[in-house]
């Protein structure tokens, strides 16, 4: 859940001297700061299902795997709390307050947070030269959406867009093979859906 503070505008270095000493996580869009509250347990669940399946294939490839507790700094100056970051750039080896050089960025949908997540952060992500895939995945029905740079071509800012959904939430008949080129990595739907009822 996202809500807009009001309070006079910040500059970038205000938001993040001010940022560390809050309880809990705000978001940064040109000097206005926006709450993040917390979300339901299949959030958390489908976040952390990812998680388990990023972090055993990722190990020793010299990539980091990061929750919703990191922020992400756009081009233009925004600042984002992504469900998950993978980073795979040497420039963000020793990061500490934000990484800046994304491989991948994934964002699990609720209803407070889906706008933002197609709209503004969505634009600005895909904006940044080393991001290589945006997903996003709807956590009330099975459903994963993936945005995946084209590359070769002018500019380098064509995206390719698949979408694997499926009705029947019973894996057993249905469990789509899910494909994730930037970093060779496939797995089935069902896996980033366990243990969530529907």
């Amino acid at each position: 859940m996202v809500a807009a503070l009001q309070s006079p505008p910040m500059s970038p270095l205000e938001y993040l001297a001010w940022e560390t000493t809050q309880d809990i996580k705000h978001e940064y869009e040109n000097g206005r700061i926006i709450a993040m509250t917390g979300g339901t347990i299949p959030h958390s669940q489908i976040s952390a299902n990812f998680a388990a399946l990023l972090i055993p294939h990722l190990r020793g490839k010299g990539c980091k795997v990061a929750i919703s507790d990191a922020k992400v700094m756009t081009n233009s100056g925004k600042y984002y709390y992504p469900d998950l970051v993978i980073t795979c750039d040497d420039r963000d080896r020793f990061a500490r307050d934000f990484l800046q050089y994304p491989t991948i960025i994934i964002e699990v949908l609720s209803p407070t947070t889906e706008a933002r997540d197609r709209g503004i952060k969505q634009q600005n992500y895909m904006l940044m030269e080393t991001l290589q895939t945006y997903i996003l995945v709807t956590s009330d029905r099975p459903r994963i959406e993936i945005y995946q740079r084209h590359s070769g071509l002018v500019n380098n800012l064509t995206w390719e867009y698949l979408s694997v959904a499926i009705e029947d939430t019973d894996f057993a008949t249905n469990d789509p093979l899910i494909q994730i080129p930037s970093i060779d990595l496939n797995f089935s739907l069902s896996l980033l859906y366990e243990n969530i009822d529907f």
